[in-house]
This record gives C-alpha cells, sequence and structure tokens, in this order.
C-alpha cells in the first residue's frame, strides 16, 4: 500500500486524558480512533494488525478441532433469566424495543451456544463438540480506561467445548491450554505471558487466566520462579506454596500484569439450565459438561503494544504488524522515485507486505513516522544508496543499519523474516 492512499494521518498530539502507552501510540499512529469512552473504530492499519492476531488464533484454535460459527449479539431475555444471568449480572447491556420487548447486548454467549447445541446433541456419538467465534461483546465497564485494553465494546474469541465427561473436559482443557500458549508465543508476548491460577467461582475451585508482565498492567500476580506458574492476588490468600512444584510462598516473584486470556471448567453450569443432556450408551439421560476459552483481541492488540514499544513509537512482532516492510523515499527526485516504485512493485510481487512512504514530505518527518508506526523493517532509499545501488535497511527492534544491494534485497529480507 502506498503511505500517500492511506486516509488517515499521524498525531503529533492527542488528548491528555489518554494515558495509557497503547491508547497515546495506536491513536497517534492511526491504528485506532476513539469514538467514546470505551469505544473504537479500527482504522485501516488497525484492522490489519486485529486481522493478522484473528488468522493466529484461528489457525490454533481449528487445530485443536474448533468449528467456527457467528452468533448473534442481539439476544432474548427469557435466555438470560433461565441462567439467573439477567438479573444477576451487572455489566449486562440490556435494550427494548417499541413493542417492550427485551434483549441482551452479549457479554458472552453462553445463553446462545447452549441452546444451539440442544438442537444438534443427542446421543453419546455427537459428541464431544467444540464451537468458537469471533464476535463483538458489550459489557458495561464503569472503568472504561487503559485505550483498548478495557472496553465496553470489543472483538472477542470464544471458544466453547461440550463433553460426555468431566474426563474428556480435562484432557480438551490441556490442549486448550497448549494452544494458548502456541497463540501467545506467536504474538510476540509468549515470554512475558503467565498461565496463572484465579478464584473459579461458581464453576469450579481454579479457573485459569494468561497474565501478561507489564507495567501497564491492572492486576497482580505472583509467579513462582521455579515452574513459572502464576497466581492471581484474589486467590493468593489460599495457598502457602505453589500448586505445581511445593515452592514455598515467600519465594514468589510479585508482578503487574494484564490478563489477555482465560479458561474455565463450566461443568454443568449452563448445560442444566437448558437441560443440555444426551443419551448414553445405556439409554440413560446424561448431563452435557462444558468448558469455555476466552481471548479479546483487542486487548490483545493492546497488550502487544504496552509490551513492545520505546520512547519513538510502536515496535511490532513480524506475525501481527500490519506490514513486514515500510519503504521510504527520502526525495522526490525523478531517478529515485522511478527506483522506489521498482523496488516497490518487485517487492509486491515477491510475495512481501510493503507500506511505501511515497509523500511529498521531509525526511525527518517520514523517518518519525515510521518509528511511530512500528513496522519491523525499515528500508530507506537516499540519493546516497541510490549511487550505491544500494538501500539502507534497519530493524525496528535494532539500532544496526545495513547497506545492502539491490539485487542482494529479497534474499536478506527472506532471511529476516525467517528468523
Amino acid at each position: 500500500m502506498k503511505q500517500s492512499f492511506l486516509f488517515t494521518k499521524t498525531l503529533k498530539s492527542i488528548a491528555a486524558e489518554e494515558k495509557s502507552i497503547n491508547a497515546q501510540l495506536l491513536i497517534k499512529g492511526g491504528y485506532t480512533d476513539k469514538l467514546m469512552a470505551g469505544v473504537y473504530t479500527l482504522l485501516p492499519l488497525g484492522l490489519r494488525v486485529i486481522n493478522k492476531i484473528e488468522q493466529i488464533i484461528r489457525e490454533e484454535i481449528n487445530a485443536i478441532g474448533g468449528q467456527e460459527i457467528v452468533m448473534p449479539s442481539l439476544q432474548p431475555k427469557e435466555n438470560w433469566e433461565k441462567t439467573g444471568r439477567w438479573s444477576g449480572m451487572d455489566d449486562l447491556y440490556k435494550v427494548t424495543d417499541s413493542g417492550s420487548h427485551e434483549f441482551a447486548l452479549g457479554p458472552t454467549h453462553e445463553e446462545v451456544v447452549v441452546p444451539l447445541l440442544k438442537k444438534f446433541i443427542n446421543s453419546y456419538k455427537d459428541l464431544p463438540v467444540y464451537i468458537y467465534q469471533f464476535q463483538n461483546k458489550f459489557r458495561m465497564e464503569l472503568r472504561s480506561k487503559s485505550g483498548i485494553l478495557r472496553g465496553r465494546e470489543f472483538l472477542m474469541k470464544d471458544l466453547y467445548s461440550f463433553h460426555l465427561d468431566e474426563k474428556d473436559l480435562d484432557e480438551y482443557y490441556e490442549q486448550a491450554k497448549q494452544a494458548y500458549f502456541n497463540i501467545f508465543k506467536r504474538c510476540g508476548i509468549g515470554q512475558e505471558t503467565y498461565l496463572t491460577f484465579a478464584l473459579g467461582g461458581t464453576f469450579s475451585k481454579y479457573s485459569h487466566e494468561f497474565q501478561t508482565i507489564t507495567q501497564a498492567g491492572e492486576d497482580i500476580i505472583y509467579i513462582c520462579p521455579k515452574c513459572k506458574i502464576a497466581y492471581n492476588k484474589e486467590v493468593i490468600d489460599e495457598i502457602t506454596k505453589c500448586q505445581s512444584c511445593n515452592l514455598s510462598l515467600k519465594d514468589f516473584k510479585e508482578a503487574k500484569a494484564i490478563e489477555v486470556g482465560n479458561i474455565f471448567k463450566l461443568k454443568t453450569r449452563y448445560s442444566a439450565p437448558f437441560e443440555l443432556k444426551y443419551k448414553d450408551q445405556e439409554g440413560q439421560d446424561r448431563e452435557v459438561i462444558m468448558g469455555c476459552y476466552g481471548i479479546g483481541l483487542s486487548r490483545l492488540m493492546g497488550t502487544i503494544v504496552e509490551v513492545h514499544h520505546d520512547d519513538k513509537g510502536i515496535i511490532w512482532p513480524l506475525a501481527v504488524a500490519p506490514f513486514q516492510i515500510h519503504l521510504i523515499s527520502l526525495k522526490a527526485e525523478k531517478e529515485l522515485a522511478k527506483k522506489a516504485e521498482e523496488l516497490y512493485n518487485g517487492l509486491i510481487t515477491a510475495g512481501f507486505e510493503v507500506l511505501y512512504d511515497d509523500r511529498d514530505e521531509s525526511a525527518g518527518l517520514k523517518l518519525n513516522d515510521s518509528d511511530l508506526l512500528g513496522l519491523p523493517i525499515r528500508l530507506v532509499l537516499s540519493p546516497k544508496t541510490l549511487e550505491q545501488d544500494s538501500i539502507e535497511v534497519k530493524l525496528r527492534n535494532s539500532d544496526k543499519v545495513e547497506l545492502v544491494k539491490f539485487d542482494q534485497l529479497e534474499k536478506h529480507i527472506n532471511k529476516i523474516i525467517k528468523i
């Protein structure tokens, strides 16, 4: 894409109320636009990042048997009354139409997916089933702050699993854990993200969160340095040692973190109210056992920015960057522009994702914008490099600058991408 084609522009300053790094950099870089507290528009660059994250998640969830669907956001009151959450959920948005019919704007989808699966599950032969979606969620978040980390409307992947028994659930739960580790590693935050014990509420004694270490975190977790398992602040009073390796609590490391995913063993919490049952091999009715597994994509995007940035801007991991390459021509001279166009077309033909800064702007502005946008590989063409049949190559996460010959450029970039 040519940068002159983008309708968005980078901003030098934003509202003073934006205190979080992700909000500042994503708004200044033209990735997102704030409509109101907790509600954001994804602009072209931001949508490309979300699409990359979504595809990573899709691949990993498909690999553990997930079947993708899309369920409605508008949900009937009756379903929420059956589970007791119409009156029991504080952050539920409720809407009423002109005929006095009441609906929920879905903050989650148990009240939809269970009645859906009841239409298809009858026998033990129909299980297990794993259903997931990418869908906007709505939550009456009174503390909408921290940019896209805490929103009233946000994009989420929710996976629901349906099982014959708890043993089958336990086995799938472990597969989901590993899929989550794979997702966060591929998104560039694997080293900073910990499986974290949390209180299970009405579902089970413990659930699990995936918490990413960053100073922007609103959660406090305690990490076992031996087995790398963590414990949420709300659960730490219940233990004296690590549940995995028995290391004493006094040896744990305290850290601030952002929750980027969670997994729950729902068991029969939602299948029972809807009488979701199956007939076993003896023809007896048995309740379906469930699990659920969530990842907020917009929250994950904001977390990546909180982890990967410097004082100049964002530093996108290669797998989620909107483009792999930022090609910059520093002068508008005819010969230079012709070579830049040739390089741009060649890189596109070779299969690379390229943002070409063809704007008639100063070198300083272009380089500053490049740092702010944070694309992994920067190529700078100038009269000086053109004389040497070369181009400057710099990685956003490094200060090293290399001069690479034009005929070696494709090979050089492929080597970077495969590292």
